[in-house]
């Protein structure tokens, strides 16, 4: 049960279900192969029957963290961070990417696009998922699109939610990684005869890193 005092510090956003955090590589995307720190946070009701970090769903699970000590680890390390989740946007951020700008500190931030965001980002990963579509005030603000093909109707899918974008936005596809053996092929016919799109892969997997 948390007490009035914390929710309160949640509200403001100066404390997050902290899930994990760490430096590492970035995987997957436009920014594929760049250092940053990596902030997870708990939470998710999207509910993708193929995410690969299901134990971030219940926030409840991961105890409330000061945002002043996230940012202060965060500083140790790199000048980029990437907030993720769980759906990072289900959660008051504007204190968090404040402090870190404050700290001359890239803020990007990888979102289904489900809930209104706040913060201040220079990048977002916008990766909309069909069980809980993104809020339509989402797509212009999307620096890249990241559409997850699991069966071939997805790339339907993923040209529906390119419409909605800006024309600058950087549009990816990526294979669900369990079936990525079956999905990539397709991918790479897929952009070859429509090279408006490109292809994101989960390379940390291959380096098998974070």
């Amino acid at each position: 049960m948390i007490d009035d005092n914390t929710q309160y510090l949640i509200n403001k956003g100066k404390m997050l279900p902290l899930m994990e955090e760490f430096y590492t590589i970035q995987g997957e995307g436009f920014h594929s192969g760049k250092a940053a720190y990596f902030i997870r946070i708990g939470g998710c009701d999207v509910g993708c029957h193929w995410c690969d970090v299901k134990e971030s769903w219940n926030s409840e699970l991961h105890p409330p963290t000061l945002t002043n000590s996230i940012i202060e680890n965060a500083k140790e390390y790199a000048n980029t961070v990437v907030v993720t989740g769980g759906e990072p946007s289900m959660w008051e951020l504007d204190y968090l990417t404040n402090s870190l700008q404050k700290n001359n500190i890239k803020t990007h931030i990888e979102t289904s696009g489900a809930y209104n965001l706040t913060g201040i980002w220079n990048w977002i990963c916008l990766s909309p998922k069909k069980t809980k579509l993104p809020l339509s005030n989402i797509y212009p603000k999307a620096h890249e699109l990241k559409i997850i093909v699991v069966t071939k109707n997805d790339f339907i899918f993923a040209e529906e939610q390119a419409l909605k974008v800006s024309d600058e936005c950087e549009l990816f596809l990526q294979p669900e990684w369990s079936k990525r053996e079956i999905i990539t092929p397709l991918i790479v016919e897929y952009v070859m005869k429509n090279p408006q799109w490109k292809i994101s892969l989960q390379t940390h997997k291959y380096l098998n890193i974070p």
